[in-house]
């Protein structure tokens, strides 16, 4: 028997490279099936054949003459595409879902990353979401060097993975200070635990969240 909500719950997973977000989202999607709830899990940037379509653009090391405008505007159109076609459509319908990454990494990754202001990364968010916010976001966190050398052993490192160390540096700190300005929503998670232990806390966590939805 499916478990109904009263109204959809967004959760969505955050972190540097390698730092088991990935992992993480897809136990909390068994978890949460097990249960009863219908769950839509999904990724960012992809999610939808258009948006992983740009995520190919996005991610292919061919393209490291991409510009930081150009990227994020890729980042934002993928975005809308993902919110309008699934995201949305879900929660409407009093789903649970579960996206590996969203708008944080936009604001981590352009912002601190990049050095793109972020007045105007803001804005591009109001447009691709529609002020879509999550309920609550898990960020995931692992030192820089060590989600980099997570993340080369699972194949060739894409485009953004080749960034410098210094890069995944900013994005690291990125997070976490957007945990501090927003603690009731977002949650830092030490990802150096095993992960079963980080999967049980996450689950408690979201039952929680769920009782009350």
């Amino acid at each position: 028997m499916t478990e109904v909500l009263t109204r959809g719950v967004f959760i969505t997973f955050e972190g540097v490279e390698g730092c088991g977000k990935s992992t993480q989202a897809a136990l909390l999607c068994e978890h949460l099936e097990s249960k009863g709830f219908s769950v839509v899990c999904t990724r960012e940037p992809g999610g939808t054949p258009i948006s992983e379509a740009i995520r190919r653009v996005l991610l292919d090391p061919a393209h490291g003459t991409m510009v930081a405008a150009a990227e994020l505007l890729l980042y934002a159109a993928a975005r809308a595409q993902h919110v309008g076609e699934r995201i949305r459509p879900a929660l409407d319908a009093g789903g649970v879902v579960i996206c590996d990454r969203f708008a944080d990494s936009t604001t981590a990754y352009q912002c601190a990353g990049r050095g793109l202001g972020h007045d105007v990364v803001a804005q591009l968010h109001g447009i691709a979401t529609g002020g879509l916010r999550p309920d609550i976001t898990f960020v995931i966190d692992v030192p820089a060097a060590l989600g980099l050398a997570r993340a080369a052993k699972t194949g060739m490192p894409d485009r953004i993975e080749r960034e410098q160390l210094a890069f995944h540096e900013r994005v690291r700190g990125e997070f976490l200070r957007l945990a501090s300005k927003e603690p009731d929503r977002i949650q830092i998670v030490d990802g150096t635990r095993d992960v079963q232990t980080v999967a049980a806390m996450i689950c408690e966590r979201v039952d929680t969240l769920l009782e009350g939805a």
